[in-house]
Formats: structure tokens, sequence, C-alpha cells
């Protein structure tokens, strides 16, 4: 699949929202939000980076409930139903890995730098 056709989505459901990406040309967020979409079935973008002290949303656009759940225990939403979001801020450096509980194939990383 072409770049074009993987962020099509993303893009999409920025400008929808009214928010504009905050990409620098090094592709880390400046410290402020990122939004994760959950959608057909997976989450878009699947890896993120974004600096520390970043907020990251997550929206689920599924007719299905999605959540989004640390592998560390460090965050954990409720069930989430279309269109409704769960945002988590990231203050410390690592890599955060995350899946959805109801749908474990639906997976997905932050990096914090």
């Amino acid at each position: 699949m072409r770049l074009r056709e993987l962020l099509l989505p993303y893009l999409s459901a920025l400008l929808l929202a009214g928010l504009t990406p905050c990409v620098s040309h090094a592709g880390v967020t400046s410290a402020a939000s990122s939004i994760v979409i959950a959608r057909d079935f997976m989450f878009g973008p699947t890896a993120l980076t974004v600096a520390a002290g970043s907020t990251v949303t997550w929206t689920n656009k599924d007719d299905e409930p999605h959540t989004v759940v640390s592998d560390s225990g460090l965050f954990r939403s409720a069930a989430l139903d279309t269109n409704e979001s769960f945002s988590f801020r990231f203050d410390k450096p690592g890599t955060y890995r995350y899946a959805c509980s109801i749908h474990p194939r639906m997976v997905g990383t932050i990096v914090v730098q």
C-alpha cells in the first residue's frame, strides 16, 4: 500500500476535526497533541513519534467499540464507541506499546523523545 493511501484517512480525520498535524521535518511532533484514529479494526498511524509532554488522543471511527490499553499498564481507556476519544499525556521518553483489549490484533506504538 502506498504511503498516500495510508495517510489519507488520518489526514482527512484531522481536517474534519478542524485540526492540523503538528509534524516537524524530523517526524517528531511538537509537545502539543497528536491524533490516532481507530478505523477498519486498525490504529492509524500504527507508530507515532512525539516529543515528551505531548498528549495523544485516540478517536474511534469504527462502528464497533475499541479500547486503548498500554502493554505496561500505564494507561487504559474504557470502551470507546463511535466518535468517542481517549487522551493520554506522555511526559517521559520511551517506547509505549498498546492494543485494543477487545480486538488484540489492533496494536500500535508511541515513541516519546
